[in-house]
């Protein structure tokens, strides 16, 4: 079909569907300009965005109330007596499906490093203390240690963006993929869906560009779909998928517990919870409704239920949501089989969105003017058969990148990579010097290609170092 045959087709939609003015700069777009936009256009069933718009022009549906909602009471963290065995029985099975090339990591990683100062991939951030390293070469020599450890190569898949993703790889091609098989990194993109205004009218960024942005981490279930990476996987006989952020790098990538747990347990997807900070953080809380698991977002957990107590002052709902999560590729493939009918909710969100005007001007809103739609993979949770939740420790496993500095920032995560790497080296037999607030007085680094847990450097470090007072410390 040729230019003027798809821009008629085009406008007759978007006519009848009130969104004509999308199309309105078209006399003065380039054939280029033109092909990007219907481009652009085709990546959408623009019926059902419209629809969703005005599904969603006032408040979110999802946000109808959660009058029945139940705690969760996820499995422990060190196993009770009478949990052994159970949990020895899932670390043997977990390393059992690593070293049989049955698991798969995949890593979220489309967002930008903006907050953080970074003109780049956020999974290019330098977090490491001693050594500097990356949030994408701490994983990657994780995934390494495991393919040594159990003696099988772990294929990674990394989730970019439309912003990210030549980046992404280019930096990886730079950095010879950090020492593993470049035939085992499979890049993928998330996909986008269209901004609008509160009149439900679509943005545009520019006369010849929709205002697009990310669909939202559920939205890494249907890009494993529609780039192949669900065929890949099957190839290669992968089962089950790792799932994590790449803003974590505290992140155990791979846990042969956590693995096994959700293998014997006949999971579909299974998650991690982490014990809340306080009653308000900004985590998911993890509850059941009407039989079915939830994580329902911080924003919408009635105010009386966060503040809610046990009998015993504990807190009610006090299972948080780290978005690491264990899912069967079967179940993956189940959810996309049919994309008309892929059943996640979208979620609302008003920003501040950039747009041309109607004289094709840009505006640079200074209040939020746009809603965008997404989704999230914690709504696979209620659609999963056995869903099981396991209990981590925040110390252990738990510091998210969000920011430069202040909670939740590269300040913060740096500490808690050497608080953790103390601990770890204690454990071991080593005299860690401590300042008087109780803070290590080191600055240490543990490599992940010596150990990815305390025990597996308790196994190792036959010699324990000295650490003097103010010494850099950096283990491999």
């Amino acid at each position: 079909m040729d230019l003027d045959a798809r821009y008629h087709e085009f406008h007759n939609c978007l006519e009848a569907l009130g969104q004509g003015h999308v199309l309105a700069f078209w006399p003065q777009l380039d054939d280029e300009q033109r092909c990007r936009l219907l481009a652009e256009l085709d990546l959408f069933d623009l019926a059902k965005v419209c629809a969703l718009a005005r599904d969603h022009l006032d408040s979110p549906p999802e946000a109808a109330g959660w009058a029945d909602l139940e705690p969760v009471t996820p499995l422990p963290y060190r196993p009770g007596l009478d949990q052994v065995g159970r949990y020895a029985d899932a670390v043997r099975l977990g390393r059992q499906w690593i070293a049989g090339g049955k698991v798969a990591a995949l890593t979220v990683a489309g967002g930008q490093g903006t907050r953080l100062g970074l003109n780049g991939p956020k999974g290019m951030f330098r977090i490491s203390p001693v050594r500097h390293k990356t949030l994408f070469q701490l994983f990657a020599e994780s995934i390494q240690a495991a393919g040594r450890r159990y003696g099988s190569a772990v294929p990674w898949y990394i989730m970019t963006s439309r912003d990210n993703d030549d980046a992404t790889r280019a930096f990886f091609a730079e950095q010879e993929y950090f020492g593993l098989s470049a035939a085992d990194v499979f890049f993928f993109q998330q996909g986008v869906m269209p901004a609008f205004d509160r009149h439900g009218r679509l943005l545009l960024a520019e006369p010849h560009r929709l205002s697009l942005s990310p669909d939202g981490h559920g939205g890494t279930l249907l890009a494993l779909r529609r780039s192949g990476v669900l065929d890949d996987m099957s190839r290669r006989g992968v089962e089950y998928i790792s799932y994590f952020q790449v803003d974590n790098p505290l992140v155990k990538v791979l846990d042969p517990l956590f693995i096994g747990l959700h293998a014997s347990t006949g999971s579909e997807m299974s998650s991690k919870s982490l014990p809340k900070a306080d009653d308000f953080e900004r985590v998911g809380n993890f509850a059941w409704s009407a039989g079915r698991l939830f994580v329902v977002e911080y924003s919408d957990l009635p105010e009386a239920l966060a503040m809610a107590r046990n009998p015993d002052g504990s807190r009610k709902f006090d299972a948080g949501s780290p978005a690491i999560h264990v899912l069967t590729r079967s179940f993956v493939e189940r959810l996309t089989a049919d994309e008309r009918r892929f059943g996640l909710p979208w979620h609302r969100a008003e920003k501040k969105v950039p747009y041309v005007d109607a004289s094709g001007q840009r505006v640079e809103p200074d209040e939020p003017n746009g809603i965008k739609l997404e989704t999230f993979i914690f709504d696979a949770l209620p659609l999963a058969e056995n869903p099981l939740v396991l209990e981590t420790s925040r110390a252990e496993e738990f510091s998210p990148v969000k920011k430069a500095t202040g909670q939740d920032s590269a300040d913060t995560a740096r500490r808690d990579l050497i608080r953790r790497a103390a601990a770890w080296l204690e454990a071991a037999g080593c005299d860690v010097p401590r300042r008087s607030d109780g803070e290590p007085d080191a600055v240490i680094e543990i490599s992940p290609l010596l150990a990815s847990d305390r025990d597996e450097l308790c196994e190792k470090l036959t010699d324990p170092p000295v650490i003097r007072p103010g010494q850099q410390l950096y283990l491999e």
